[in-house]
């Protein structure tokens, strides 16, 4: 394997997202300069960085100046976003980032990206390509929830359309606590619940020149709505359904799909992330390096492999990070 010397820019140097793709390049066999940014000064990933940089929100007026300043300044041969609110302004912008500045912008097109956002939308795409979501309705539209509850009944899911980890996720069991689930919000879907926490997995493809070209599926126990433990097996048909997944979708390289097994063996997804994923990094510990494989893609042309993970369990745990007062003043 060619030893590839660049440099990569990670937004979301303080994101577990961000922090992942960072990790994944560390581990990855990559001559690679890693130069990270985050608003917060304070951000973890920025220390493990050759390069850190204080940005704007990505809600700030400034950020798209500020993103693009940064980029003509460090001239990064691929740019990783690392944090979801991000995702739209670089998918809107990545056509004029790589003709301006001769590099690659890892993200999907606004189309992708506004599927993967709405987790309504994610269950419209998914249905109207025959791919089984769970059955959903929009929270506002109660003649809707009446028919989802006359045909599948109870428990339900409610959570925002838009949202990350199980943040304002409800489980409701009876009609009186679908009520107080609704009442007074905006923004949500109600949905099938399907199978049980045995049942959960999360899946990565990557996909390009229109072709699903390696995936991996992990069954996986989730504590505040993020993977803490995650099993590593063959999966031979959950790998097959995640690349049909793959293909429907059209991502620009990779994509996370988060599922649950139902009753009849199919998966049925919920979430999409259009996008790497909080999971990257253990999925790179198992010999999955899906950042360094795209970006071995991109920057050398050099197919995309199907690696063999090795099979086994994943433990994720907290870890300390000290840092002197003046590498923090230094964060320009």
């Amino acid at each position: 394997m060619r030893v590839l010397r660049m440099k990569a820019l990670v937004t979301g140097a303080g994101a577990v997202l961000g922090q992942g793709i960072i990790k994944s390049l560390r581990q990855s066999s990559l001559a690679c300069e890693i130069v990270a940014a985050d608003p917060n000064p304070l951000s973890a990933g920025l220390y493990w960085a050759a390069g850190a940089h204080r940005i704007p929100m990505a809600n700030d007026p400034a950020f798209g100046e500020s993103i693009t300043a940064l980029i003509d300044r460090e001239r990064p041969d691929v740019v990783l976003v690392g944090t979801d609110v991000e995702l739209a302004w670089f998918a809107h912008n990545r056509p004029a980032l790589e003709a301006a500045f001769d590099t690659h912008v890892i993200v999907s097109d606004p189309r992708v990206i506004a599927i993967a956002d709405d987790k309504f939308e994610t269950a419209r795409f998914f249905a109207e390509a025959g791919l089984h979501p769970p059955h959903s309705a929009r929270g506002e539209d109660a003649d809707a929830v009446a028919r989802l509850v006359a045909a599948i009944g109870f428990p339900l899911v409610v959570k925002p359309r838009i949202g990350a980890r199980s943040v304002g996720v409800s489980i409701v069991e009876d009609h009186d606590s679908l009520e107080r689930a609704l009442v007074g919000r905006t923004g949500l879907v109600v949905q099938e619940c399907v199978g049980d926490g045995d049942s959960e997995y999360t899946a990565s493809v990557l996909v390009f020149d229109g072709e699903p070209q390696a995936s991996i599926v992990m069954r996986r126990d989730l504590r505040d709505g993020n993977t803490y433990r995650a099993y590593v097996e063959d999966y031979p048909t959950l790998n097959a359904a995640v690349r049909e997944f793959g293909a429907a979708l059209q991502p620009h390289g990779p994509a996370n799909f988060q599922f649950r097994i139902d009753a009849d063996g199919v998966p049925r997804v919920f979430e999409i992330n259009a996008r790497f994923s909080g999971t990257t990094p253990m999925r790179a510990m198992v010999g999955f390096n899906e950042v360094e494989m795209c970006i071995r893609k991109l920057l050398l042309g050099e197919p995309v492999r199907q690696p063999v993970p090795t099979p086994g369990v994943i433990l994720r745990f907290l870890d300390e990070l000290f840092v002197p007062q003046a590498r923090i003043d230094s964060v320009s």
